[in-house]
């Protein structure tokens, strides 16, 4: 049996180990989706990765997705840090400052910012549909949105790539301080084939303008410490409700210090297009030692 490679990164952190973990497999070429899916399910991260050759002639290389349940199209964190990987494994290089990831969501651009240890990704977002908003926008919401002071923006369910309720709170210290009711979040998910609530609120600080908290409830993540999908949904709805606004143009964000991380990730809106990244961390490079043969 061949040893694999396995890489173990922190993706998105301000401050060593403040991300968001990924685990990352290189050269299981042969693995059927069940043996990805197992291991996924051993590593018990909330995204394992398996980097592949890609099967579209545009794309740099291929990448397959996997929670510890299922596979999915497309997620932020792991799209940002796979890349760091092929990057780090020399599996890819950059065309004109841009890699070329072929997911299950298509065959997306990645902006290749800088070297070495301050090198930013950014990942464009596939896209957005704004499904409906409103505070009761769905009889489940008020109780999702149970202690805290809403903002300026109206809540909304948005679709692309994942689908979020998207919520503005009125102020940092307030968002900070929630208290989330996460059986209600979990209701609402459920009953609205999301994956939960992601809120924000602006800052006045001088370090990043939003403060993120990504509550998954529907894929049983009780707070994600780092959400590239999800901040991308709430770029697209920043630019769409305030094409002229002081975030119009792109911003940073902090994610994930209520649960012991700090997470940094930074926004490009260029028009319509919404670029959401920051820089990876590989923590462990290793061999992996596992058959996929056995049951």
């Amino acid at each position: 049996m061949t040893l694999l490679r396995y890489l173990h990164l922190d993706v998105f952190a301000a401050t060593l180990g403040g991300g968001n973990h990924l685990g990352v497999v290189i050269g299981a070429n042969d693995w059927s989706a069940a043996q990805m899916q197992r291991f996924a399910r051993w590593t018990a991260l909330v995204e394992t990765t398996f980097l592949l050759p890609p099967t579209d002639p545009k794309a740099s290389y291929r990448v397959r997705i996997f929670t510890p349940h299922k596979e999915i199209p497309f997620a932020g964190h792991p799209s940002i840090g796979s890349a760091h990987a092929a990057l780090a494994c020399g599996l890819a290089e950059p065309r004109d400052g841009l890699l070329w990831q072929e997911c299950g969501a298509g065959v997306l651009p990645i902006r290749v910012e800088g070297s070495g240890a301050s090198r930013e990704l950014l990942l464009q977002s596939p896209g957005e549909r704004v499904l409906d908003t409103g505070s009761a926008a769905h009889p489940l919401l008020p109780a999702a949105l149970a202690g805290i002071r809403l903002g300026a923006l109206p809540p909304a369910l948005i679709d692309g790539g994942r689908r979020w309720w998207l919520a503005e709170v009125a102020d940092e210290a307030c968002l900070r301080a929630w208290q989330p009711d996460h059986a209600a979040i979990g209701a609402l998910a459920q009953a609205s084939n999301s994956m939960g609530l992601c809120a924000f609120a602006r800052s006045a600080g001088s370090e990043y303008q939003l403060v993120v908290r990504a509550l998954p409830a529907g894929v049983g993540i009780v707070e994600d410490p780092a959400s590239g999908a999800a901040n991308g949904l709430i770029a697209a709805y920043i630019a769409r409700t305030e094409p002229q606004g002081t975030l119009a143009r792109g911003y940073h964000v902090n994610q994930g210090r209520e649960i012991g991380h700090d997470a940094r990730l930074v926004v490009q809106i260029d028009g319509t297009a919404i670029w959401v990244g920051g820089r990876s961390h590989i923590v462990i490079d290793g061999t992996l030692d596992w058959d996929p043969r056995v049951a």
